[in-house]
């Protein structure tokens, strides 16, 4: 799906205008990503959960050569799925 096709069905489902819909998801994203800077999370209702994760630093290998390199440490975000969407993708 894509955030125009959100947009719309978003819009669509709760009889707004699609420039308010626009609107709330583009503040979404800089909320989360605000929130996700400073090391919280972002709770998503019937979906899940947004979390910082930290990487450390370790050594990998290239895999044409096979020589060693040093891999920096980085902050990456994890997706944890809800209770509910879980059990809705078994059934």
């Amino acid at each position: 799906m894509t955030k125009a096709e959100l947009i719309s069905m978003v819009a669509e489902a709760t009889k707004s205008k699609k420039s308010d819909v626009e609107r709330i998801v583009n503040s979404l994203g800089d909320v989360a990503a605000a929130e996700l800077l400073g090391g919280g999370e972002v709770s998503l209702p019937s979906l899940g959960k947004l979390k910082a994760h930290s990487c450390k630093a370790r050594t990998g290998r290239n895999p044409r050569t096979g020589k060693p390199l040093e891999i920096a440490a980085k902050t990456t975000v994890r997706f944890t799925v809800g209770k509910a969407l879980k059990n809705a993708l078994k059934a």
